[in-house]
Protein backbone atom coordinates (compact mmCIF):
# COMPACT_ATOMS: atom_id res chain seq x y z
CA UNK A 1 0.00 0.00 0.00
CA UNK A 2 1.23 3.50 -0.87
CA UNK A 3 0.52 6.38 1.50
CA UNK A 4 -0.82 9.33 -0.50
CA UNK A 5 -0.17 12.77 0.99
CA UNK A 6 -1.86 15.68 -0.79
CA UNK A 7 -0.78 19.32 -0.55
CA UNK A 8 -4.07 21.08 -1.28
CA UNK A 9 -4.01 24.06 -3.66
CA UNK A 10 -0.47 25.36 -3.05
CA UNK A 11 -1.20 27.93 -5.78
CA UNK A 12 -3.83 29.49 -3.48
CA UNK A 13 -2.78 28.33 0.01
CA UNK A 14 1.01 28.53 -0.21
CA UNK A 15 1.77 32.03 1.06
CA UNK A 16 3.66 31.07 4.21
CA UNK A 17 5.55 27.97 3.08
CA UNK A 18 3.06 25.57 4.65
CA UNK A 19 3.35 23.26 1.63
CA UNK A 20 6.51 22.14 3.41
CA UNK A 21 4.33 20.24 5.87
CA UNK A 22 3.38 17.74 3.16
CA UNK A 23 7.04 17.32 2.21
CA UNK A 24 8.03 16.76 5.85
CA UNK A 25 5.35 14.11 6.30
CA UNK A 26 6.52 12.42 3.11
CA UNK A 27 10.15 12.37 4.24
CA UNK A 28 9.32 11.05 7.70
CA UNK A 29 7.26 8.29 6.12
CA UNK A 30 9.93 7.32 3.56
CA UNK A 31 12.69 7.30 6.19
CA UNK A 32 10.69 4.55 7.87
CA UNK A 33 10.43 2.50 4.69
CA UNK A 34 6.81 3.45 4.02
CA UNK A 35 5.91 3.75 0.33
CA UNK A 36 4.66 7.31 -0.09
CA UNK A 37 3.56 9.71 -2.81
CA UNK A 38 3.40 13.45 -2.13
CA UNK A 39 1.00 15.13 -4.55
CA UNK A 40 0.69 18.88 -5.15
CA UNK A 41 -2.92 19.45 -6.17
CA UNK A 42 -3.54 22.61 -8.20
CA UNK A 43 -6.84 24.44 -7.75
CA UNK A 44 -7.35 24.08 -11.52
CA UNK A 45 -7.59 20.29 -11.25
CA UNK A 46 -9.88 17.83 -9.45
CA UNK A 47 -8.61 17.08 -5.95
CA UNK A 48 -7.05 13.59 -5.95
CA UNK A 49 -7.88 10.88 -3.46
CA UNK A 50 -5.44 10.75 -0.60
CA UNK A 51 -4.81 9.43 2.89
CA UNK A 52 -3.55 12.70 4.39
CA UNK A 53 -4.43 16.19 3.16
CA UNK A 54 -2.46 19.34 4.07
CA UNK A 55 -3.94 22.83 3.71
CA UNK A 56 -1.85 25.95 4.28
CA UNK A 57 -2.15 29.69 4.72
CA UNK A 58 -3.17 32.18 2.05
CA UNK A 59 -4.40 35.71 1.43
CA UNK A 60 -8.07 36.63 1.79
CA UNK A 61 -9.06 36.48 -1.89
CA UNK A 62 -7.38 33.14 -2.62
CA UNK A 63 -8.81 31.77 0.64
CA UNK A 64 -12.38 32.49 -0.48
CA UNK A 65 -11.65 30.94 -3.88
CA UNK A 66 -10.06 27.85 -2.32
CA UNK A 67 -13.05 27.32 -0.03
CA UNK A 68 -15.49 27.54 -2.92
CA UNK A 69 -13.50 25.16 -5.11
CA UNK A 70 -13.15 22.62 -2.32
CA UNK A 71 -16.88 22.86 -1.66
CA UNK A 72 -17.71 22.37 -5.34
CA UNK A 73 -15.21 19.52 -5.69
CA UNK A 74 -16.46 17.55 -2.67
CA UNK A 75 -13.47 15.21 -2.51
CA UNK A 76 -12.05 16.48 0.78
CA UNK A 77 -15.34 15.90 2.60
CA UNK A 78 -15.87 12.42 1.16
CA UNK A 79 -12.25 11.42 1.80
CA UNK A 80 -12.54 12.51 5.44
CA UNK A 81 -15.75 10.50 5.79
CA UNK A 82 -13.89 7.46 4.44
CA UNK A 83 -11.05 7.78 6.98
CA UNK A 84 -8.57 10.27 5.53
CA UNK A 85 -6.68 12.68 7.79
CA UNK A 86 -6.79 16.47 7.31
CA UNK A 87 -4.15 18.87 8.64
CA UNK A 88 -5.02 22.54 8.15
CA UNK A 89 -2.97 25.66 8.92
CA UNK A 90 -4.11 29.29 9.26
CA UNK A 91 -6.38 30.07 6.26
CA UNK A 92 -6.78 26.33 5.78
CA UNK A 93 -7.80 26.02 9.44
CA UNK A 94 -10.50 28.64 8.88
CA UNK A 95 -11.67 27.05 5.61
CA UNK A 96 -12.37 23.65 7.17
CA UNK A 97 -14.41 25.36 9.90
CA UNK A 98 -17.97 26.64 9.75
CA UNK A 99 -17.31 30.24 8.70
CA UNK A 100 -14.51 32.75 8.11
CA UNK A 101 -14.25 36.47 7.18
CA UNK A 102 -12.72 38.12 4.13
CA UNK A 103 -10.68 41.34 4.22
CA UNK A 104 -13.84 43.45 4.56
CA UNK A 105 -15.17 41.31 7.40
CA UNK A 106 -17.88 39.64 5.32
CA UNK A 107 -18.46 36.09 6.54
CA UNK A 108 -18.18 33.16 4.14
CA UNK A 109 -19.28 29.60 4.73
CA UNK A 110 -16.49 27.14 5.39
CA UNK A 111 -16.59 23.42 4.69
CA UNK A 112 -18.07 22.61 8.10
CA UNK A 113 -15.65 19.75 8.72
CA UNK A 114 -14.33 21.14 12.01
CA UNK A 115 -16.63 22.77 14.57
CA UNK A 116 -14.95 26.18 14.73
CA UNK A 117 -15.99 29.65 13.57
CA UNK A 118 -13.78 32.63 12.76
CA UNK A 119 -14.58 36.34 12.85
CA UNK A 120 -12.49 39.35 11.91
CA UNK A 121 -10.52 40.89 14.75
CA UNK A 122 -10.75 44.60 15.52
CA UNK A 123 -7.21 45.09 16.78
CA UNK A 124 -3.79 44.54 15.28
CA UNK A 125 -2.79 41.27 13.60
CA UNK A 126 -1.58 38.41 15.75
CA UNK A 127 2.07 38.11 14.72
CA UNK A 128 4.99 36.39 16.44
CA UNK A 129 6.30 33.26 18.07
CA UNK A 130 3.84 30.98 19.85
CA UNK A 131 4.31 28.27 22.46
CA UNK A 132 1.42 25.95 23.30
CA UNK A 133 1.11 23.34 26.03
CA UNK A 134 -0.92 20.42 24.68
CA UNK A 135 -3.79 19.16 26.81
CA UNK A 136 -3.01 15.87 28.56
CA UNK A 137 -4.26 12.51 27.32
CA UNK A 138 -6.21 11.93 30.51
CA UNK A 139 -8.12 15.16 29.86
CA UNK A 140 -9.02 14.20 26.31
CA UNK A 141 -6.04 15.94 24.74
CA UNK A 142 -3.24 14.71 22.50
CA UNK A 143 -0.54 14.67 25.19
CA UNK A 144 2.30 15.86 22.94
CA UNK A 145 5.38 17.96 23.85
CA UNK A 146 5.21 21.76 23.76
CA UNK A 147 4.08 23.07 20.37
CA UNK A 148 6.14 25.85 18.79
CA UNK A 149 5.44 27.91 15.69
CA UNK A 150 4.91 31.36 14.21
CA UNK A 151 1.51 33.02 13.86
CA UNK A 152 0.40 35.74 11.44
CA UNK A 153 -3.37 36.18 11.29
CA UNK A 154 -6.16 38.69 11.85
CA UNK A 155 -9.00 36.22 12.39
CA UNK A 156 -10.27 35.21 15.82
CA UNK A 157 -11.47 31.63 16.12
CA UNK A 158 -13.83 30.08 18.66
CA UNK A 159 -14.56 26.39 19.13
CA UNK A 160 -17.98 24.75 19.04
CA UNK A 161 -18.96 21.81 21.27
CA UNK A 162 -17.71 19.11 18.87
CA UNK A 163 -14.13 20.41 18.64
CA UNK A 164 -11.37 20.31 21.24
CA UNK A 165 -8.48 22.73 21.51
CA UNK A 166 -4.93 21.50 20.92
CA UNK A 167 -3.83 23.18 24.11
CA UNK A 168 -3.26 26.36 26.09
CA UNK A 169 -1.09 29.22 24.83
CA UNK A 170 1.95 29.94 27.00
CA UNK A 171 3.33 32.64 24.71
CA UNK A 172 1.60 34.41 21.83
CA UNK A 173 -2.08 34.66 20.91
CA UNK A 174 -3.29 31.42 19.30
CA UNK A 175 -6.97 31.31 18.37
CA UNK A 176 -7.58 34.74 19.88
CA UNK A 177 -11.09 33.91 21.06
CA UNK A 178 -10.38 35.02 24.62
CA UNK A 179 -9.81 31.57 26.16
CA UNK A 180 -6.02 31.19 25.57
CA UNK A 181 -6.64 28.22 23.27
CA UNK A 182 -4.69 27.31 20.14
CA UNK A 183 -5.88 25.17 17.27
CA UNK A 184 -8.53 22.48 17.33
CA UNK A 185 -9.05 18.83 16.51
CA UNK A 186 -12.08 16.66 15.89
CA UNK A 187 -11.98 13.02 14.84
CA UNK A 188 -9.21 12.85 12.18
CA UNK A 189 -8.95 16.55 11.37
CA UNK A 190 -6.52 18.92 13.08
CA UNK A 191 -6.16 22.68 12.62
CA UNK A 192 -3.70 25.27 13.90
CA UNK A 193 -2.61 28.85 13.24
CA UNK A 194 1.07 27.97 13.45
CA UNK A 195 3.52 28.28 10.57
CA UNK A 196 7.19 27.31 10.51
CA UNK A 197 6.48 25.00 8.71
CA UNK A 198 5.02 23.81 11.99
CA UNK A 199 5.79 20.12 11.36
CA UNK A 200 9.49 20.94 10.88
CA UNK A 201 9.56 22.28 14.42
CA UNK A 202 7.30 19.63 15.94
CA UNK A 203 8.18 16.09 14.79
CA UNK A 204 5.90 14.53 17.40
CA UNK A 205 2.92 16.25 15.79
CA UNK A 206 4.03 15.08 12.34
CA UNK A 207 4.28 11.52 13.63
CA UNK A 208 0.83 11.72 15.22
CA UNK A 209 -0.64 12.59 11.82
CA UNK A 210 1.30 9.75 10.18
CA UNK A 211 0.07 7.35 12.86
CA UNK A 212 -3.52 8.34 12.14
CA UNK A 213 -3.00 8.04 8.38
CA UNK A 214 -1.31 4.62 8.53
CA UNK A 215 -3.84 2.94 10.77
CA UNK A 216 -2.58 3.59 14.27
CA UNK A 217 0.42 1.26 14.49
CA UNK A 218 3.65 2.22 16.26
CA UNK A 219 6.10 4.10 14.03
CA UNK A 220 9.81 3.38 13.88
CA UNK A 221 11.81 5.87 15.94
CA UNK A 222 13.88 8.44 14.02
CA UNK A 223 16.92 10.53 14.91
CA UNK A 224 15.31 13.93 15.53
CA UNK A 225 18.38 15.61 17.05
CA UNK A 226 18.34 18.47 14.51
CA UNK A 227 14.62 19.04 14.95
CA UNK A 228 15.02 18.98 18.73
CA UNK A 229 17.80 21.58 18.50
CA UNK A 230 15.53 23.82 16.41
CA UNK A 231 12.70 23.38 18.91
CA UNK A 232 14.93 24.25 21.85
CA UNK A 233 16.21 27.37 20.09
CA UNK A 234 12.68 28.57 19.28
CA UNK A 235 11.37 27.76 22.76
CA UNK A 236 14.28 29.63 24.35
CA UNK A 237 13.63 32.63 22.10
CA UNK A 238 9.95 32.68 23.09
CA UNK A 239 10.83 32.34 26.79
CA UNK A 240 13.18 35.32 26.58
CA UNK A 241 10.48 37.36 24.84
CA UNK A 242 7.97 36.46 27.56
CA UNK A 243 10.44 37.47 30.26
CA UNK A 244 11.11 40.81 28.52
CA UNK A 245 7.38 41.51 28.25
CA UNK A 246 6.87 40.68 31.91
CA UNK A 247 9.71 43.00 32.92
CA UNK A 248 8.30 45.83 30.78
CA UNK A 249 4.92 45.56 32.54
CA UNK A 250 6.40 45.89 36.02
CA UNK A 251 5.77 49.29 37.67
Amino acid sequence: MTLRIVAVYPDLLGTYGDTGNAEILGRRASWRGIDVDVLHASSADPLPRGDLYCLGGGEDGPQVLAAQRLKDDGTLRSALEEGAVVFAVCAGFQIVGNSFPDAQGTLHNGLGLLDVATRKGTGSRCVGEVVVEFDALEHGGLGLPLLTGFENHAGLTTLGPSARRLGQVRHGTGNGGGDSSEGAFQDRILGTYLHGPVLARNPALADLLLTWATGGGELQELDDSREIALREERLLSATRATNREGFARKP
